[in-house]
């Protein structure tokens, strides 16, 4: 249905009609209309797999929804870097959808990750935008190919569980655009999402669904958005003022409540109807998109998809240590050791967990394997350790050729609703890993978690393989990859630090009360890692493979460039192994660190590659103008410094294998204005003012240098030559009346600026 049409359908709405439009039926459907056949369309989590609840909903679960494929969590599909296996994945949910009469998928959920604890960073993609960016973008897009939408979330700045519905995140609009909006303007800008989801949270004080900036300036004007906004479940606090703001729909119904308050605003001229007419239009235009295009032959083929879980969690497990005990060989004598060799953890807790149809646990998946043997290990109900089980482990252990332990969080430990008070692992299972590992230098870890933990066994293990929440097949998946039928290509898409205490939000995670300052800026994650040079477990981009990479040929296709161009950067990559392998390649910008603050580097590009064993590929990027680019405050805009870049490509962000530089000119000044306030060494950064200003320096220098001479060899060796020009280069202009020996006046300094500011 056209825009047109759907805003004659509103016109012939009455004032009512059009109110109920912005609240949901229940907790799962929008209103519909009967008289004018405005069909309700249903809704459901979650970001990786269906969460549709046949009976009453209640949005956190309790109640039943259907039998449904789990696919792996963001954690674990991130670190796939493989856009063209989400968009698959996205497909896969979207005929899903089709097939279940569900309109809107709730996710990608693509906050960025400020720290390890945040109790819902199992369902998030990255601690990098771009990264969050490129993965939610490929998912958005394959779902919404099947003619379902999707809604992205939680926009914006939802960083942490621990008082979601009231906190309000404190930070600055640079940290805001480079960080935290980044990732989102991305996916908004090259999929046009169907609906987005506003957070629960206060952003500078104004909540998420009553911040205009944020949904009407921002998201609708600046990215061309041109869907619906829905609230997060329960995050309204103001429903006129949230219309206003652009917040189309509020979930779940409040049985009319706020209906009548929208109409009340209308009828006393506090809410204008034209402005409740457009979000009624803006949400219809998604309802009709959806009906319009239904198709009600698809089926839910539930175990196909569970093969397609196995694929995406076999290509998105990190391989973060290994001394060559991986892979293994099936003549191997093998002992799965762990709980959740037998019972996997494979997803989190909250609004997104599934009812999965069917799960596939590594001993089940390797029981046709000869020499596979199996002992429990641990029971992960209590944090308490179980010395029996301990010790028929390790005589098991003792026994085998290699001991595989199947290890990580429990699902008390990480869950949306609340945030991890600590990164370790559960002591009985430290425990466990020191003990196996002492009696078996052939010791493997295979970590379940939705984020990152401390190992203070890692130098005792010979390999660890990271598996994140892998989704219903998981333990096929690890299968696949310990045997080496799939050569693991999963790289991290987040940082490991070595302890809590290292994470660059620590000092100011979860905040205070209902605040929470975001102090550490710009420096989240590797940014912040790398920039101090710091020790870390794992770094952002790390991954192993059962084969080894070359990188040669960087080649860059011009040296200088203006800030409106784009640049090719080309790298040979060569499979240098024995075996067929992917290998994600990435690429870092290095800025010129001159005037402004910036990370050590920030990844612009990456590529995942397959090459069979002594291949070579060629791997293209395009940069342009963002690549290069911070938020400048000044401009309201993002701007070019003027300088010499590096362009360093690698494995990992610790990892830079070629690097070359480019010199990038901006062509669009910074506006300054001039005060008497002004330094002198900030005037000279315009070489157009040097002139003005040149006749007051020789003078101070001139008086400095009298000085200097009259006091003898005493000043000479007070005062050199190095600070002489340091004083001159950080003194205010309104110095010279002081330095020129009244040579300077007042008047001409007036005059000196409003010269200076006309040249500008």
């Amino acid at each position: 249905m056209t825009i047109e049409k759907i805003r004659e359908l509103v016109s012939q709405m009455t004032l009512e009609e059009k109110a109920g439009m912005l609240s949901g039926a229940d907790f799962w459907h929008t209103k519909g209309v009967e008289r004018l056949d405005i069909p309700q369309t249903m809704v459901s989590d979650g970001p990786h797999g269906l969460r549709k609840q046949d009976e009453q909903g209640d949005h956190l679960g309790v109640n039943d929804s259907i039998k449904a494929v789990c696919f792996p969590a963001g954690c674990a599909s991130a670190s796939s870097f493989d856009r063209a296996l989400l968009t698959e994945m996205g497909e896969y949910l979207g005929d899903e959808c089709q097939a279940e009469g569900i309109s809107v998928l709730l996710g990608p959920a693509m906050n960025i990750k400020r720290s390890p604890l945040c109790g819902r960073n199992f369902e998030y993609l990255s601690e990098d935008p771009y990264v969050a960016g490129e993965m939610s973008a490929a998912l958005v897009k394959g779902v919404q190919s099947r003619h379902v939408g999707t809604s992205p979330k939680h926009f914006a700045l939802n960083n942490q569980e621990g008082r979601r519905m009231s906190v309000s995140a404190e930070a600055d609009e640079r940290t805001m655009r480079e960080i935290y909006l980044a990732g989102f303007e991305r996916m908004v800008k090259a999929t046009k999402p169907w609906t987005m989801m506003c957070s629960y949270n206060r952003i500078n004080g104004t909540y998420a669904a009553a911040n205009e900036w944020l949904l009407t300036e921002v998201l609708r004007k600046e990215w061309g958005f041109d869907g619906y906004v829905m609230s997060d479940w329960g995050a309204v606090d103001e429903r006129v003022a949230d219309v206003k703001a652009g917040l189309n729909l509020e979930m779940p119904g409040n049985g009319g409540l706020n209906d009548k308050r929208i109409v009340e605003a209308v009828k006393n001229g506090e809410l204008p109807e034209t402005v409740l007419d457009e979000n009624v239009v803006q949400l219809l235009n998604i309802v009709f998109r959806f009906e319009e295009n239904r198709d009600k032959t698809a089926v839910f083929d539930r175990d196909r998809d569970h093969e397609m879980a196995r694929r995406v969690a076999s290509e998105s497990m990190v391989l973060l240590k290994n001394n060559g005990v991986l892979p293994l060989s099936g003549n191997d004598n093998v002992v799965f050791i762990g709980k959740y060799a037998s019972e996997p953890r494979f997803q989190g807790g909250g609004s997104s967990h599934i009812n999965s149809h069917k799960v596939t646990s590594a001993a089940e998946a390797a029981a046709g394997i000869a020499g596979v043997s199996f002992v429990k290990g641990f029971d992960d109900a209590k944090d308490q350790t179980d010395e029996a089980m301990v010790r028929e482990a390790v005589e098991a252990a003792k026994a085998a050729g290699t001991a595989v332990i199947f290890a990580g969080l429990p699902d008390s430990f990480e869950s949306e609703g609340y945030d991890r008070t600590h990164m370790r692992m559960p002591e009985s299972q430290n425990h466990l890993i020191e003990a196996v590992a002492a009696v078996q230098p052939n010791t493997v870890v295979v970590l379940h978690n939705g984020s990152p933990v401390e190992m203070p066994w890692i130098d005792k293990v010979a390999a660890v393989l990271e598996c994140y929440l892998g989704g219903q097949a998981v333990g096929a998946a690890q299968v696949d990859v310990l045997f080496g039928k799939v050569n693991p290509s999963g790289k991290l898409a987040e940082t490991f630090p070595v302890q809590l205490e290292d994470n660059p939000s620590f000092l100011n995670f979860p905040g205070e009360g209902d605040t929470v300052c975001y102090r550490e800026g710009i420096f989240v994650g590797y940014r912040y890692y790398d920039t101090k040079k710091m020790d870390v477990l794992f770094p952002f981009g790390h991954g192993l493979s059962y084969t080894t990479f070359a990188y040669g040929n960087l080649t860059v296709d011009r040296d200088n460039i203006k800030d409106t161009d784009t640049v090719t950067v080309t790298v040979d990559v060569t499979n240098t192994g024995s075996c067929a392998g992917k290998e994600v390649v990435q690429l870092y910008v290095a800025g010129p660190h001159k005037n402004v603050i910036r990370p050590e580097k920030e990844l612009k590009g990456f590529e995942k590659v397959s090459l069979e064993p002594g291949e070579t590929k060629t791997v293209t990027f395009t940069l342009e103008k963002r690549a290069f680019a911070y938020w400048n405050t000044v401009l309201a805009d993002w701007h070019v410094e003027t300088g010499v870049y590096g362009v360093k490509v690698g494995a990992s962000s610790r990892d830079i294998r070629l690097e070359r530089k480019i010199s990038v000119t901006s062509t669009q000044a910074v506006p300054h204005t001039y005060t008497i306030h002004s330094t002198m060494g900030d005037v000279m950064e315009n070489p157009k003012l040097a002139p003005i200003l040149a006749d007051t320096m020789a003078k101070i220098s001139e008086t400095l240098g009298g000085q200097k001479k009259e006091e003898g060899e005493a000043a000479s060796a007070a005062i050199s030559e190095e600070m002489s020009a340091a004083m001159m280069r950080d003194m205010p202009l309104r110095s010279a009346m002081s330095f020129t020996g009244g040579k300077v006046s007042y008047e001409d300094l007036v005059k000196m600026v409003e010269q200076m500011n006309s040249v500008e």
